[in-house]
Protein backbone atom coordinates (compact mmCIF):
# COMPACT_ATOMS: atom_id res chain seq x y z
CA UNK A 1 0.00 0.00 0.00
CA UNK A 2 1.91 3.02 -1.19
CA UNK A 3 1.81 6.19 -3.56
CA UNK A 4 2.28 5.08 -7.06
CA UNK A 5 5.11 5.93 -9.79
CA UNK A 6 4.19 5.39 -13.22
CA UNK A 7 7.36 4.42 -15.49
CA UNK A 8 7.21 4.88 -19.30
CA UNK A 9 9.40 3.19 -21.07
CA UNK A 10 10.09 4.69 -24.22
CA UNK A 11 11.90 2.86 -26.96
CA UNK A 12 13.88 5.21 -29.00
CA UNK A 13 12.86 5.72 -32.44
CA UNK A 14 15.05 3.61 -35.27
CA UNK A 15 15.41 5.24 -38.34
CA UNK A 16 16.66 2.15 -40.97
CA UNK A 17 19.75 2.91 -42.83
CA UNK A 18 20.19 1.24 -45.52
CA UNK A 19 23.02 0.77 -47.66
CA UNK A 20 25.55 1.39 -44.71
CA UNK A 21 29.19 0.85 -43.74
CA UNK A 22 29.14 -3.15 -42.89
CA UNK A 23 32.11 -3.44 -41.16
CA UNK A 24 31.69 -0.12 -38.99
CA UNK A 25 27.63 -1.80 -38.05
CA UNK A 26 29.08 -5.18 -37.12
CA UNK A 27 31.91 -3.51 -35.36
CA UNK A 28 29.16 -1.52 -33.07
CA UNK A 29 27.24 -4.24 -32.94
CA UNK A 30 29.79 -6.31 -31.82
CA UNK A 31 30.86 -4.01 -28.99
CA UNK A 32 27.60 -3.54 -27.84
CA UNK A 33 27.29 -7.47 -27.69
CA UNK A 34 30.56 -7.50 -25.32
CA UNK A 35 29.39 -4.35 -22.67
CA UNK A 36 26.00 -5.88 -22.45
CA UNK A 37 27.47 -9.25 -21.43
CA UNK A 38 29.51 -7.41 -18.69
CA UNK A 39 26.40 -5.99 -17.45
CA UNK A 40 24.88 -8.92 -17.33
CA UNK A 41 28.03 -10.44 -15.30
CA UNK A 42 26.87 -7.71 -13.01
CA UNK A 43 23.43 -8.51 -12.72
CA UNK A 44 23.56 -12.12 -12.42
CA UNK A 45 26.44 -11.40 -9.69
CA UNK A 46 24.20 -8.81 -8.10
CA UNK A 47 20.95 -11.44 -7.97
CA UNK A 48 23.33 -13.98 -6.74
CA UNK A 49 24.61 -12.41 -3.74
CA UNK A 50 21.16 -10.80 -2.67
CA UNK A 51 17.94 -13.36 -3.80
CA UNK A 52 19.77 -16.63 -4.34
CA UNK A 53 20.92 -19.26 -7.34
CA UNK A 54 17.52 -19.24 -8.99
CA UNK A 55 17.09 -16.38 -9.97
CA UNK A 56 20.67 -15.77 -10.94
CA UNK A 57 19.98 -18.27 -13.32
CA UNK A 58 17.41 -15.84 -15.21
CA UNK A 59 20.35 -13.92 -16.41
CA UNK A 60 22.68 -16.79 -17.24
CA UNK A 61 19.68 -17.77 -19.34
CA UNK A 62 19.92 -13.96 -20.83
CA UNK A 63 23.78 -14.44 -21.29
CA UNK A 64 23.37 -17.66 -23.07
CA UNK A 65 20.79 -16.28 -25.53
CA UNK A 66 23.39 -13.51 -26.40
CA UNK A 67 26.41 -15.89 -26.92
CA UNK A 68 23.76 -17.95 -28.79
CA UNK A 69 24.95 -17.74 -33.03
CA UNK A 70 21.20 -18.18 -34.07
CA UNK A 71 20.91 -14.43 -32.08
CA UNK A 72 24.06 -12.43 -32.63
CA UNK A 73 24.82 -14.52 -35.91
CA UNK A 74 21.40 -13.89 -37.48
CA UNK A 75 21.82 -9.67 -36.50
CA UNK A 76 25.21 -9.49 -37.92
CA UNK A 77 24.16 -11.97 -41.37
CA UNK A 78 21.26 -9.86 -41.75
CA UNK A 79 23.52 -6.43 -41.60
CA UNK A 80 25.72 -7.95 -44.03
CA UNK A 81 23.22 -9.40 -46.20
CA UNK A 82 20.82 -6.49 -46.29
CA UNK A 83 23.88 -3.67 -45.77
CA UNK A 84 21.38 -2.21 -42.69
CA UNK A 85 22.29 -0.54 -39.55
CA UNK A 86 22.89 -2.89 -36.32
CA UNK A 87 19.87 -1.07 -34.59
CA UNK A 88 17.52 -2.45 -36.94
CA UNK A 89 18.82 -5.68 -37.96
CA UNK A 90 19.10 -6.23 -33.96
CA UNK A 91 15.89 -5.31 -33.73
CA UNK A 92 14.15 -7.12 -36.26
CA UNK A 93 15.82 -10.20 -36.05
CA UNK A 94 15.07 -9.96 -31.51
CA UNK A 95 10.84 -9.17 -32.96
CA UNK A 96 11.17 -12.31 -35.35
CA UNK A 97 12.39 -14.78 -32.37
CA UNK A 98 10.21 -13.58 -30.08
CA UNK A 99 7.01 -13.54 -31.75
CA UNK A 100 8.03 -17.14 -32.72
CA UNK A 101 7.87 -17.97 -28.64
CA UNK A 102 4.53 -16.06 -28.32
CA UNK A 103 2.81 -18.32 -30.48
CA UNK A 104 3.45 -21.30 -28.11
CA UNK A 105 0.98 -22.83 -26.81
CA UNK A 106 2.94 -23.43 -23.51
CA UNK A 107 2.64 -20.50 -21.15
CA UNK A 108 6.15 -20.50 -19.81
CA UNK A 109 7.47 -20.65 -23.62
CA UNK A 110 5.13 -17.67 -24.30
CA UNK A 111 7.01 -15.74 -21.19
CA UNK A 112 10.32 -16.42 -23.00
CA UNK A 113 9.76 -13.99 -25.53
CA UNK A 114 10.51 -11.44 -23.09
CA UNK A 115 13.55 -12.87 -22.28
CA UNK A 116 14.38 -12.31 -26.18
CA UNK A 117 13.50 -8.60 -26.09
CA UNK A 118 15.04 -7.79 -22.43
CA UNK A 119 18.54 -9.15 -24.06
CA UNK A 120 17.69 -6.86 -27.25
CA UNK A 121 16.39 -4.12 -25.94
CA UNK A 122 20.08 -3.83 -23.50
CA UNK A 123 21.94 -4.41 -26.93
CA UNK A 124 20.00 -1.67 -28.48
CA UNK A 125 20.41 0.52 -24.94
CA UNK A 126 24.46 0.15 -25.41
CA UNK A 127 24.14 1.04 -28.79
CA UNK A 128 22.36 4.17 -28.63
CA UNK A 129 23.73 5.57 -25.34
CA UNK A 130 20.12 5.02 -23.73
CA UNK A 131 19.85 5.81 -19.87
CA UNK A 132 18.13 3.19 -17.38
CA UNK A 133 13.84 4.42 -17.17
CA UNK A 134 13.57 2.88 -13.76
CA UNK A 135 15.62 6.02 -12.07
CA UNK A 136 16.11 5.19 -8.19
CA UNK A 137 12.56 6.15 -6.02
CA UNK A 138 12.52 8.43 -3.09
CA UNK A 139 13.13 7.75 0.21
CA UNK A 140 9.06 6.88 0.96
CA UNK A 141 8.11 3.35 -0.12
CA UNK A 142 6.20 3.46 -3.75
CA UNK A 143 4.43 1.05 -6.27
CA UNK A 144 6.12 0.60 -9.46
CA UNK A 145 3.01 0.85 -12.12
CA UNK A 146 4.45 -0.09 -16.23
CA UNK A 147 3.45 -1.43 -18.99
CA UNK A 148 5.93 -4.22 -18.74
CA UNK A 149 8.88 -4.56 -16.29
CA UNK A 150 12.09 -7.35 -17.59
CA UNK A 151 13.68 -9.00 -15.64
CA UNK A 152 16.96 -6.79 -15.38
CA UNK A 153 14.16 -3.93 -14.56
CA UNK A 154 13.14 -5.95 -11.57
CA UNK A 155 16.69 -6.89 -10.13
CA UNK A 156 17.46 -3.50 -10.65
CA UNK A 157 14.81 -2.56 -8.16
CA UNK A 158 15.65 -1.62 -4.72
CA UNK A 159 13.30 -3.85 -2.25
CA UNK A 160 13.63 -1.95 0.59
CA UNK A 161 11.76 1.38 -1.23
CA UNK A 162 9.57 -0.86 -3.41
CA UNK A 163 6.60 -1.52 -1.89
CA UNK A 164 4.59 -3.50 -4.78
CA UNK A 165 4.20 -3.51 -8.98
CA UNK A 166 1.71 -3.34 -11.32
CA UNK A 167 2.04 -3.76 -14.49
CA UNK A 168 0.25 -4.20 -17.81
CA UNK A 169 1.96 -7.09 -19.26
CA UNK A 170 2.74 -10.50 -18.29
CA UNK A 171 1.58 -13.89 -16.86
CA UNK A 172 2.43 -15.76 -13.53
CA UNK A 173 5.41 -17.32 -15.02
CA UNK A 174 7.12 -14.27 -16.32
CA UNK A 175 10.78 -13.65 -15.28
CA UNK A 176 9.82 -10.70 -13.65
CA UNK A 177 6.98 -12.51 -11.66
CA UNK A 178 9.21 -14.81 -10.36
CA UNK A 179 11.90 -12.30 -9.21
CA UNK A 180 9.09 -10.32 -7.37
CA UNK A 181 8.28 -13.21 -5.42
CA UNK A 182 11.67 -14.17 -4.68
CA UNK A 183 12.48 -10.49 -3.38
CA UNK A 184 9.65 -10.64 -1.53
CA UNK A 185 7.60 -7.54 -3.36
CA UNK A 186 3.62 -7.98 -4.02
CA UNK A 187 3.29 -8.10 -7.42
CA UNK A 188 0.12 -7.81 -10.16
CA UNK A 189 0.99 -8.92 -13.91
CA UNK A 190 -1.38 -8.97 -17.16
CA UNK A 191 -3.32 -5.87 -16.10
CA UNK A 192 -3.34 -4.45 -19.88
CA UNK A 193 -4.26 -0.63 -19.02
CA UNK A 194 -3.16 0.30 -15.39
CA UNK A 195 -0.34 2.28 -16.79
CA UNK A 196 -2.95 4.16 -18.66
CA UNK A 197 -5.15 4.40 -15.87
CA UNK A 198 -3.44 4.96 -12.72
CA UNK A 199 -1.55 8.50 -12.37
CA UNK A 200 1.68 9.02 -10.16
CA UNK A 201 0.81 9.97 -7.08
CA UNK A 202 -2.32 8.06 -7.06
CA UNK A 203 -3.08 5.89 -3.26
CA UNK A 204 -2.46 2.23 -4.72
CA UNK A 205 -3.32 -1.20 -2.99
CA UNK A 206 -1.39 -4.00 -4.83
CA UNK A 207 -2.89 -7.26 -3.58
CA UNK A 208 -0.58 -9.77 -5.34
CA UNK A 209 -2.83 -12.94 -3.88
CA UNK A 210 -5.73 -12.07 -5.00
CA UNK A 211 -4.52 -10.05 -8.42
CA UNK A 212 -6.19 -7.30 -7.72
CA UNK A 213 -4.80 -3.21 -7.82
CA UNK A 214 -6.84 -1.14 -6.06
CA UNK A 215 -6.59 2.40 -7.08
CA UNK A 216 -7.76 5.50 -4.56
CA UNK A 217 -8.68 3.30 -1.56
CA UNK A 218 -11.55 4.02 0.64
CA UNK A 219 -10.95 4.36 4.19
CA UNK A 220 -12.44 0.86 4.89
CA UNK A 221 -10.89 -0.35 2.23
CA UNK A 222 -7.68 0.55 3.58
CA UNK A 223 -8.82 -0.25 6.91
CA UNK A 224 -9.96 -3.88 5.65
CA UNK A 225 -6.31 -4.27 4.04
CA UNK A 226 -4.48 -3.48 7.45
CA UNK A 227 -5.82 -6.26 8.73
CA UNK A 228 -5.23 -8.87 6.27
CA UNK A 229 -1.55 -7.64 6.16
CA UNK A 230 -1.69 -7.77 10.23
CA UNK A 231 -3.21 -11.44 9.97
CA UNK A 232 -0.24 -12.31 7.03
CA UNK A 233 2.22 -11.07 8.82
CA UNK A 234 1.47 -13.30 12.21
CA UNK A 235 1.06 -16.37 9.92
CA UNK A 236 4.53 -16.35 8.79
CA UNK A 237 5.78 -15.98 12.09
CA UNK A 238 4.20 -19.73 12.87
CA UNK A 239 6.74 -22.38 10.59
CA UNK A 240 5.32 -24.39 7.77
CA UNK A 241 4.91 -28.08 8.94
CA UNK A 242 7.62 -30.11 6.37
CA UNK A 243 6.39 -31.36 3.39
CA UNK A 244 5.93 -35.00 3.02
CA UNK A 245 8.10 -37.23 0.66
CA UNK A 246 4.69 -38.40 -0.96
CA UNK A 247 1.76 -36.72 -2.36
CA UNK A 248 -1.34 -38.89 -0.50
CA UNK A 249 -4.66 -37.36 0.49
CA UNK A 250 -5.83 -37.03 4.23
CA UNK A 251 -7.70 -40.72 4.15
CA UNK A 252 -4.32 -41.97 2.46
CA UNK A 253 -4.73 -41.95 -0.99
CA UNK A 254 -1.72 -41.62 -2.87
CA UNK A 255 -1.19 -39.68 -6.16
CA UNK A 256 2.30 -38.22 -7.91
CA UNK A 257 3.05 -34.74 -8.44
CA UNK A 258 4.90 -34.02 -11.41
CA UNK A 259 6.84 -30.80 -13.08
CA UNK A 260 6.49 -29.38 -16.09
CA UNK A 261 9.63 -28.14 -17.89
CA UNK A 262 11.16 -26.65 -21.01
CA UNK A 263 14.73 -27.61 -21.01
CA UNK A 264 17.49 -29.16 -18.88
CA UNK A 265 17.84 -26.13 -17.64
CA UNK A 266 15.32 -26.38 -15.36
CA UNK A 267 15.74 -29.23 -13.98
CA UNK A 268 17.04 -28.37 -10.14
CA UNK A 269 14.28 -25.95 -9.77
CA UNK A 270 12.13 -29.50 -10.42
CA UNK A 271 14.10 -31.37 -8.16
CA UNK A 272 14.33 -28.58 -5.35
CA UNK A 273 10.61 -28.65 -5.38
CA UNK A 274 10.01 -32.00 -4.75
CA UNK A 275 9.11 -33.47 -8.26
CA UNK A 276 8.27 -37.17 -8.21
CA UNK A 277 8.70 -37.14 -12.38
CA UNK A 278 8.66 -35.01 -14.91
CA UNK A 279 5.39 -35.17 -16.50
CA UNK A 280 5.93 -33.16 -19.93
CA UNK A 281 9.34 -32.20 -21.18
CA UNK A 282 8.52 -29.76 -23.49
CA UNK A 283 10.82 -30.47 -26.66
CA UNK A 284 9.96 -27.17 -28.43
CA UNK A 285 12.77 -25.15 -27.11
CA UNK A 286 15.49 -27.34 -28.99
CA UNK A 287 14.05 -26.49 -32.47
CA UNK A 288 13.75 -22.79 -32.01
CA UNK A 289 15.75 -19.84 -31.91
CA UNK A 290 17.89 -21.12 -35.25
CA UNK A 291 18.14 -22.23 -38.47
CA UNK A 292 17.99 -25.52 -38.96
CA UNK A 293 16.55 -28.84 -37.51
CA UNK A 294 18.74 -30.19 -34.28
CA UNK A 295 20.63 -33.41 -34.93
CA UNK A 296 20.09 -36.74 -33.03
CA UNK A 297 22.81 -36.28 -31.19
CA UNK A 298 22.16 -32.98 -30.12
CA UNK A 299 18.34 -33.98 -29.10
CA UNK A 300 19.81 -36.92 -27.54
CA UNK A 301 21.72 -35.00 -24.75
CA UNK A 302 19.36 -32.83 -23.66
CA UNK A 303 17.40 -35.84 -22.96
CA UNK A 304 19.78 -37.97 -21.60
CA UNK A 305 20.38 -35.17 -19.24
CA UNK A 306 17.19 -34.62 -18.14
CA UNK A 307 16.81 -38.48 -17.76
CA UNK A 308 20.02 -39.33 -15.45
CA UNK A 309 19.00 -36.12 -13.68
CA UNK A 310 15.87 -37.56 -12.19
CA UNK A 311 17.64 -41.10 -11.33
CA UNK A 312 14.89 -43.42 -11.07
CA UNK A 313 11.60 -40.42 -11.66
CA UNK A 314 9.65 -41.14 -14.50
CA UNK A 315 10.32 -38.68 -17.58
CA UNK A 316 7.28 -37.81 -19.83
CA UNK A 317 8.85 -36.80 -23.44
CA UNK A 318 6.44 -34.90 -25.32
CA UNK A 319 7.35 -35.54 -29.32
CA UNK A 320 7.71 -31.76 -30.95
CA UNK A 321 4.19 -29.84 -30.58
CA UNK A 322 4.83 -27.16 -33.53
CA UNK A 323 2.72 -26.26 -36.95
CA UNK A 324 0.49 -24.20 -37.47
CA UNK A 325 0.06 -21.60 -35.39
CA UNK A 326 4.13 -22.34 -34.10
CA UNK A 327 5.81 -21.63 -36.87
CA UNK A 328 9.36 -22.31 -37.16
CA UNK A 329 11.19 -20.46 -40.29
CA UNK A 330 13.02 -23.55 -41.33
CA UNK A 331 9.81 -25.60 -41.57
CA UNK A 332 8.50 -23.38 -44.53
CA UNK A 333 4.66 -24.37 -43.66
CA UNK A 334 1.98 -23.28 -46.05
CA UNK A 335 0.15 -20.70 -44.60
CA UNK A 336 -3.43 -21.65 -42.88
CA UNK A 337 -6.65 -20.27 -42.63
CA UNK A 338 -7.63 -22.09 -39.37
CA UNK A 339 -3.97 -22.82 -38.25
CA UNK A 340 -5.53 -24.29 -34.70
CA UNK A 341 -7.19 -26.77 -36.55
CA UNK A 342 -4.00 -27.25 -39.20
CA UNK A 343 -0.93 -29.62 -40.07
CA UNK A 344 0.34 -29.36 -36.47
CA UNK A 345 1.36 -31.44 -33.66
CA UNK A 346 1.62 -35.26 -34.47
CA UNK A 347 -0.32 -34.60 -38.11
CA UNK A 348 3.21 -32.44 -38.95
CA UNK A 349 5.33 -35.60 -37.42
CA UNK A 350 3.52 -37.89 -39.22
CA UNK A 351 3.88 -35.64 -42.34
CA UNK A 352 7.52 -35.16 -41.83
CA UNK A 353 8.49 -38.84 -40.84
CA UNK A 354 12.45 -38.36 -40.83
CA UNK A 355 12.20 -35.25 -38.68
CA UNK A 356 9.89 -37.62 -36.46
CA UNK A 357 12.13 -40.53 -36.60
CA UNK A 358 15.13 -38.34 -35.48
CA UNK A 359 13.29 -37.33 -32.52
CA UNK A 360 12.35 -40.24 -31.55
CA UNK A 361 15.77 -42.22 -31.83
CA UNK A 362 16.92 -39.64 -29.56
CA UNK A 363 14.62 -40.16 -26.96
CA UNK A 364 15.16 -43.94 -27.15
CA UNK A 365 18.80 -43.77 -26.59
CA UNK A 366 17.90 -40.96 -23.60
CA UNK A 367 15.80 -44.19 -22.35
CA UNK A 368 18.99 -46.44 -21.70
CA UNK A 369 19.57 -43.46 -18.87
CA UNK A 370 16.76 -43.28 -16.72
CA UNK A 371 12.54 -44.05 -16.46
CA UNK A 372 11.95 -42.15 -19.90
CA UNK A 373 8.16 -42.28 -21.57
CA UNK A 374 7.03 -40.93 -25.24
CA UNK A 375 4.11 -38.73 -25.80
CA UNK A 376 2.12 -37.94 -28.79
CA UNK A 377 0.31 -34.73 -28.61
CA UNK A 378 -2.85 -34.14 -30.46
CA UNK A 379 -3.86 -37.61 -31.12
CA UNK A 380 -7.65 -37.51 -32.86
CA UNK A 381 -7.66 -41.08 -33.88
CA UNK A 382 -6.17 -44.57 -33.15
CA UNK A 383 -4.94 -44.83 -37.06
CA UNK A 384 -2.48 -41.69 -35.73
CA UNK A 385 -1.50 -43.75 -32.84
CA UNK A 386 -1.00 -46.70 -35.05
CA UNK A 387 1.35 -44.72 -37.41
CA UNK A 388 3.55 -43.09 -34.93
CA UNK A 389 3.87 -46.29 -33.05
CA UNK A 390 5.16 -48.25 -36.72
CA UNK A 391 7.65 -45.15 -36.75
CA UNK A 392 8.64 -45.62 -33.49
CA UNK A 393 9.33 -49.33 -33.87
CA UNK A 394 11.24 -48.65 -37.27
CA UNK A 395 13.78 -46.44 -35.26
CA UNK A 396 14.15 -49.12 -32.64
CA UNK A 397 14.81 -51.73 -35.67
CA UNK A 398 17.58 -49.23 -36.56
CA UNK A 399 19.08 -48.27 -33.45
CA UNK A 400 18.97 -52.36 -32.49
CA UNK A 401 20.95 -52.89 -35.98
CA UNK A 402 23.35 -50.35 -35.20
CA UNK A 403 23.86 -51.91 -31.66
CA UNK A 404 23.24 -48.36 -30.09
CA UNK A 405 21.93 -49.01 -26.63
CA UNK A 406 18.02 -47.94 -25.94
CA UNK A 407 15.14 -48.62 -23.59
CA UNK A 408 12.96 -51.40 -26.48
CA UNK A 409 10.31 -51.18 -23.53
CA UNK A 410 9.73 -47.63 -23.70
CA UNK A 411 6.19 -46.61 -22.81
CA UNK A 412 4.34 -44.43 -25.54
CA UNK A 413 1.47 -42.48 -24.29
CA UNK A 414 -0.95 -39.99 -26.09
CA UNK A 415 -2.11 -36.65 -25.15
CA UNK A 416 -5.96 -36.36 -24.80
CA UNK A 417 -6.69 -32.81 -25.85
CA UNK A 418 -9.14 -32.68 -28.03
CA UNK A 419 -12.78 -33.84 -27.83
CA UNK A 420 -12.39 -36.21 -30.05
CA UNK A 421 -9.48 -38.27 -28.15
CA UNK A 422 -11.63 -37.97 -24.89
CA UNK A 423 -14.87 -39.64 -26.46
CA UNK A 424 -13.08 -42.51 -28.00
CA UNK A 425 -10.65 -42.80 -24.93
CA UNK A 426 -11.87 -46.62 -24.58
CA UNK A 427 -10.58 -46.90 -28.64
CA UNK A 428 -7.16 -45.63 -27.73
CA UNK A 429 -6.55 -46.99 -24.29
CA UNK A 430 -6.29 -50.13 -25.79
CA UNK A 431 -3.23 -49.05 -27.55
CA UNK A 432 -1.55 -45.97 -25.07
CA UNK A 433 -0.01 -47.23 -22.52
CA UNK A 434 -0.92 -44.13 -20.86
CA UNK A 435 -2.67 -40.77 -21.03
CA UNK A 436 -2.09 -37.41 -20.39
CA UNK A 437 -5.10 -34.62 -20.36
CA UNK A 438 -3.56 -31.47 -22.10
CA UNK A 439 -6.48 -29.26 -20.62
CA UNK A 440 -5.88 -25.82 -22.24
CA UNK A 441 -6.22 -27.42 -25.50
CA UNK A 442 -8.79 -29.49 -24.62
CA UNK A 443 -11.09 -26.81 -22.56
CA UNK A 444 -10.09 -24.71 -25.74
CA UNK A 445 -11.78 -26.95 -28.52
CA UNK A 446 -14.73 -27.94 -26.32
CA UNK A 447 -15.88 -24.48 -26.13
CA UNK A 448 -14.92 -23.61 -29.32
CA UNK A 449 -13.31 -20.77 -28.15
CA UNK A 450 -9.73 -19.10 -29.40
CA UNK A 451 -7.86 -18.94 -25.97
CA UNK A 452 -5.51 -15.83 -27.53
CA UNK A 453 -8.41 -14.23 -28.20
CA UNK A 454 -9.18 -12.11 -25.39
CA UNK A 455 -12.92 -11.11 -26.58
CA UNK A 456 -14.19 -14.29 -26.13
CA UNK A 457 -11.93 -14.74 -22.94
CA UNK A 458 -15.07 -15.18 -20.76
CA UNK A 459 -15.92 -18.70 -22.64
CA UNK A 460 -12.84 -20.70 -22.05
CA UNK A 461 -13.99 -22.14 -18.57
CA UNK A 462 -12.28 -25.32 -17.46
CA UNK A 463 -15.10 -26.09 -14.63
CA UNK A 464 -17.69 -25.73 -17.54
CA UNK A 465 -20.04 -29.45 -17.27
CA UNK A 466 -19.02 -30.52 -20.53
CA UNK A 467 -15.20 -30.00 -20.04
CA UNK A 468 -15.43 -32.09 -17.13
CA UNK A 469 -17.17 -34.59 -18.25
CA UNK A 470 -14.76 -35.27 -21.29
CA UNK A 471 -12.30 -35.46 -18.55
CA UNK A 472 -14.26 -38.09 -16.75
CA UNK A 473 -14.65 -40.20 -20.23
CA UNK A 474 -10.50 -40.05 -20.26
CA UNK A 475 -10.18 -40.89 -16.90
CA UNK A 476 -12.82 -43.76 -16.62
CA UNK A 477 -11.33 -45.51 -20.24
CA UNK A 478 -8.26 -45.73 -18.77
CA UNK A 479 -9.18 -46.71 -15.78
CA UNK A 480 -11.06 -49.25 -17.36
CA UNK A 481 -8.05 -50.61 -19.13
CA UNK A 482 -5.54 -50.67 -16.59
CA UNK A 483 -3.82 -47.37 -17.63
CA UNK A 484 -2.69 -44.56 -15.97
CA UNK A 485 -3.77 -41.26 -16.81
CA UNK A 486 -2.24 -37.98 -15.65
CA UNK A 487 -3.15 -33.99 -16.22
CA UNK A 488 -0.20 -31.49 -18.43
CA UNK A 489 -2.55 -28.66 -18.16
CA UNK A 490 -2.45 -25.61 -16.50
CA UNK A 491 -6.05 -27.18 -14.73
CA UNK A 492 -3.60 -29.24 -12.90
CA UNK A 493 -2.24 -26.50 -10.73
CA UNK A 494 -5.50 -24.94 -10.33
CA UNK A 495 -7.03 -24.72 -6.31
CA UNK A 496 -10.32 -24.63 -7.49
CA UNK A 497 -9.61 -27.58 -9.69
CA UNK A 498 -7.29 -30.21 -8.19
CA UNK A 499 -10.55 -31.34 -5.20
CA UNK A 500 -12.77 -32.01 -8.68
CA UNK A 501 -9.98 -34.00 -9.99
CA UNK A 502 -9.01 -36.20 -6.95
CA UNK A 503 -12.45 -37.07 -6.81
CA UNK A 504 -12.69 -37.98 -10.95
CA UNK A 505 -10.09 -40.47 -9.86
CA UNK A 506 -7.02 -38.53 -11.70
CA UNK A 507 -3.64 -40.47 -10.76
CA UNK A 508 -1.04 -37.95 -11.56
CA UNK A 509 -0.72 -34.27 -11.96
CA UNK A 510 1.64 -32.34 -13.56
CA UNK A 511 2.75 -28.56 -13.25
CA UNK A 512 5.43 -25.86 -13.04
CA UNK A 513 7.43 -26.54 -10.21
CA UNK A 514 6.98 -23.44 -8.51
CA UNK A 515 3.20 -24.93 -7.98
CA UNK A 516 4.04 -28.50 -6.63
CA UNK A 517 4.69 -27.60 -2.75
CA UNK A 518 1.30 -25.65 -2.23
CA UNK A 519 -0.89 -28.30 -4.16
CA UNK A 520 0.92 -30.97 -1.93
CA UNK A 521 -0.16 -29.63 0.77
CA UNK A 522 -3.60 -28.83 -0.52
CA UNK A 523 -4.19 -32.49 -1.65
CA UNK A 524 -3.28 -33.67 2.22
CA UNK A 525 -5.52 -31.36 3.34
CA UNK A 526 -8.58 -33.01 0.88
CA UNK A 527 -10.30 -36.77 1.89
CA UNK A 528 -10.54 -38.37 -1.44
CA UNK A 529 -13.78 -40.44 -0.99
CA UNK A 530 -15.61 -36.34 0.14
CA UNK A 531 -13.90 -35.41 -3.66
CA UNK A 532 -15.73 -38.25 -5.07
CA UNK A 533 -19.11 -36.77 -4.53
CA UNK A 534 -18.11 -33.47 -4.75
CA UNK A 535 -17.34 -33.93 -7.98
CA UNK A 536 -20.16 -36.21 -8.81
CA UNK A 537 -22.48 -33.19 -7.62
CA UNK A 538 -20.21 -30.94 -9.71
CA UNK A 539 -21.28 -33.36 -13.57
CA UNK A 540 -24.51 -32.84 -12.56
CA UNK A 541 -24.21 -28.54 -12.67
CA UNK A 542 -25.35 -26.35 -15.67
CA UNK A 543 -22.57 -24.20 -15.89
CA UNK A 544 -18.75 -23.31 -14.76
CA UNK A 545 -20.19 -20.34 -12.55
CA UNK A 546 -22.19 -22.90 -10.40
CA UNK A 547 -18.94 -25.24 -10.31
CA UNK A 548 -17.53 -23.07 -9.23
CA UNK A 549 -19.74 -21.91 -6.62
CA UNK A 550 -19.72 -25.64 -5.29
CA UNK A 551 -16.87 -25.83 -4.75
CA UNK A 552 -15.81 -22.73 -2.41
CA UNK A 553 -19.14 -22.82 -0.85
CA UNK A 554 -17.96 -26.86 0.40
CA UNK A 555 -14.41 -25.75 1.10
CA UNK A 556 -14.32 -22.67 1.95
CA UNK A 557 -11.01 -22.10 2.20
CA UNK A 558 -10.24 -22.03 -1.49
CA UNK A 559 -12.48 -19.47 -2.10
CA UNK A 560 -10.41 -16.07 -3.72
Amino acid sequence: MARAIVVKKRTPAIARRHPVDVARELSRFNDAVGKAMEELREIRGKALQELGADEAEIFEGHMLILEDPAFAGQVREKIGRESVDAESALMEVTEQIAAAFETMDSEYLRERAADIRDVGQRVLAVLQGAGDPFAPPPDEPVVIVARDLTPSDTARLDRTRVAGIAADAGGKTSHAAIMARAMGIPAVVGLKNASELVSSGATVIVDGSRGHLVVNPSAAQIAEYDRERESVRKQREVPAPPLPAKTATADGRTVELFANIGSPADLPGALASGAEGVGLFRTEFLFMDRGAFPSEEEQYEAYKAVAEGMGNRPVIIRTLDVGGDKDLPYLSLPGETNPFLGCRAIRLCLERGGLFKTQLRAILRAGAHGRVKIMYPMITTVSELRRANEILSEAKEELAAENIPFDPAVEAGVMVETPAAAVAADILAKEADFFSIGTNDLIQYTMACDRMNESIAHLYQPFHPSVLRLIKMAIDAARRHGKPVGMCGEMASDRIAVPLLLGLGLDEFSMSASSISDIRRLIGELRRADMENLAGEALALESHEAVFALVTERLPFLAP
